[in-house]
Formats: C-alpha cells, structure tokens, sequence
C-alpha cells in the first residue's frame, strides 16, 4: 500500500482531531464545498477533467451500456456527460446529499431528470443487486473510500458479467518538470485558491495528500484484480497527472 509519510492512504482525513469515521468526515467536508464545488473544479483543473471524463465515457462505449452506475457522482458531471453521450439511464451515488443537490438542478437544467437519478448511498455497502449495471464508473472518488477493498468489490459485485467499468484517478507524473510543477500546485497553490473561494482550504489539502498516498499504476491494477476484475488496463492521462484505469467482469 503506498503512503504519504509513514500513513497508508486510509489513514489521510479531512481532520485528524476528528473522532467522526473518514465517510462521514468526507460526507461533511464536500456538503461544506458543494455551492462553490464546480466552479473550483473547472478553475482549478483549468478545464482539461472534461476531457478526461470523455475518455472515461468513451472507454465503456464498447458494451453498448444502458444502465450506468457513477459511484462518489458529487455533483453530477460524470453522471450527466454520461447521459448525454451514451443514451442510458445512469445512477449516481454519492455520500453528501449537498453535493447531490447541486446535481439535480444541473440534470433539471439539462432536462435529464428522467435520465439520470441520485441516491444517497455508501461504496462499501451498495443497495443495489447482484449484476445490476452495464457499466460503473467513478471519478476522482476512490481515494474517498474508507474501505477501499470493499468499495471496489461492491462496484465488481453490481456489474454485470462482461460489463465494463471506469475509475478516473490523481496520479504522479513520472516527468521531471512536470512532476515538479503539478507537485508544488497541488501542495501550494491549490489549497490557498480554494480556502480563498470556498473558505474550506483543508478541503484541498486534503486532496493533495490523499492523492498522494492513494495506491496507483500497477499496485492499483493488481488491488482491482484481486477485487475481482479482469483485463485490467492502466492509461496514464496528461503527462500522467491522472490516469484511467478500466476493467471488465
């Protein structure tokens, strides 16, 4: 398991002096950013995660889904884009009801409140049954999960068998300078930007360092595998800022 110091990544939280579970630290910290949410995360990203969502969508094209499920959906972008690009009725799931409200306005807005739906819901203990999508996918959320094991064996268990899934994560590029300077934007920049906007700067320092713990390449592939995935591909996204990891059942 990678780590950020001596910690593993399930031991990073938004507050260490907290006595709440990580879910439920992770639930209040996005409830608390939802209003200014998405205008940070277009600013921040300088718009390139739209591109990377598309690639995402574009990579379970392939088994013609009709039902999605978007896990850790916050405020809808992957769920709605989605939607829009692939015709079929996708679930989001997420553990903050405020980011999910966002979510709903914004399909209401679109007119894909028939099309896309959101439930409050935990990644390691999913309502859904045995085989119930044609493709799950999660974006910038795994890293959130408690459990990560659990979570992922939930997202394998509600696929169904040939079913595709997609998992869009931070990663460290493996590029000297830009390493560097995506390094120092991350620890830096980023926090002081959003404690500016969203007065909730722990909120981006904690995607820094839970970033950078998260296990990733080939030590997230072989985590998936024995969560019971297969074909299992690892594609470095922008000079290997992110990555996208997809999968079958």
């Amino acid at each position: 398991m990678q780590t950020s110091g001596n910690r593993t990544h399930d031991a990073i939280v938004p507050d260490e002096s907290s006595k709440l579970s990580k879910t439920e630290q992770v639930a209040e910290m996005f409830d608390g950013i939802a209003p200014k949410y998405d205008f940070l995360n277009h600013t921040l990203s300088m718009g390139i995660d739209r591109g990377w969502r598309k690639k995402a969508i574009q990579s379970i094209q392939v088994c013609n889904p009709t039902t999605i499920l978007d896990l850790a959906t916050g405020t809808g972008d992957l769920a709605l884009l989605a939607a829009k690009e692939t015709g079929a009725q996708v679930t989001g799931v997420d553990i903050s009801d405020g980011m999910m409200a966002v979510g709903r306005q914004k399909a209401a807005a679109a007119g894909l409140s028939g099309t896309v739906s959101f439930q409050l819901g935990d990644s390691a203990q999913l309502s859904f049954a045995d085989n119930s999508f044609d493709a799950v996918l999660c974006a910038y959320g795994v890293r959130n999960f408690e459990h990560l094991d659990q979570g992922l064996r939930e997202m394998c268990r509600v696929l169904r068998p040939g079913g595709r899934m997609a998992i869009l994560e931070f990663s460290k590029s493996q590029t000297p300078v830009i390493k560097q300077v995506f390094g120092f934007y991350f620890r830096h920049i980023l926090p002081r930007l959003g404690n500016l906007v969203s007065k909730h700067g722990r909120a981006y320092t904690y995607l820094n360092e839970s970033a950078m713990a998260f296990p990733e390449g080939a030590d997230f592939r072989k985590i998936l595998s024995n969560c019971g995935f297969k074909d299992v591909a690892v594609r470095p996204l922008t000079f290997g800022i992110t990555t996208l990891y997809t999968a079958t059942k």
